[in-house]
């Protein structure tokens, strides 16, 4: 599922319980991380939950590339959302995307714990840091 349709999926739904089941099932469809790839380096500081997060190039496209996970269920759906902005763009394209700024807009920072937007805060900005590496 893309962003456009995460968003159109979430904003159909009325109320924030539909919504938050809605996240949780995103977060299941996420594939799990291998444990070898669940490092220290990857995690995310500033998370209330564990979060590992992976971001490579694909050499021969160019694009994006991420993977990640968490130990709890609406983390990874949150993860899910996260990761429908940013793969298979180009860095200079993902460079553009504020997906923090798009959680705003579908209202769902506002029903998150403190700790939980700022966690999807920390996790926007690593991903944005680690593409600086990639131009």
């Amino acid at each position: 599922m893309d962003i456009t349709q995460i968003q159109n999926r979430l904003n159909s739904l009325n109320g924030w319980q539909a919504k938050y089941r809605e996240i949780m099932l995103l977060g299941k469809k996420l594939p799990a991380l291998p444990e070898a790839l669940k490092i220290e380096d990857a995690l995310v500081r500033g998370c209330e939950s564990n979060v590992w997060l992976h971001l490579d190039l694909d050499e021969s496209q160019e694009r994006l590339v991420i993977i990640a996970d968490s130990d709890t269920r609406i983390v990874k759906g949150l993860l899910a959302i996260i990761l429908a902005c940013y793969n298979n763009l180009l860095p200079q394209e993902a460079k553009q995307v504020d997906a923090y700024a798009l959680f705003e807009e579908m209202g769902l920072i506002q029903h998150l714990s403190p700790s939980r937007g700022n966690g999807v805060k920390a996790i926007v900005e690593r991903i944005q840091n680690q593409i600086d590496a990639f131009q």
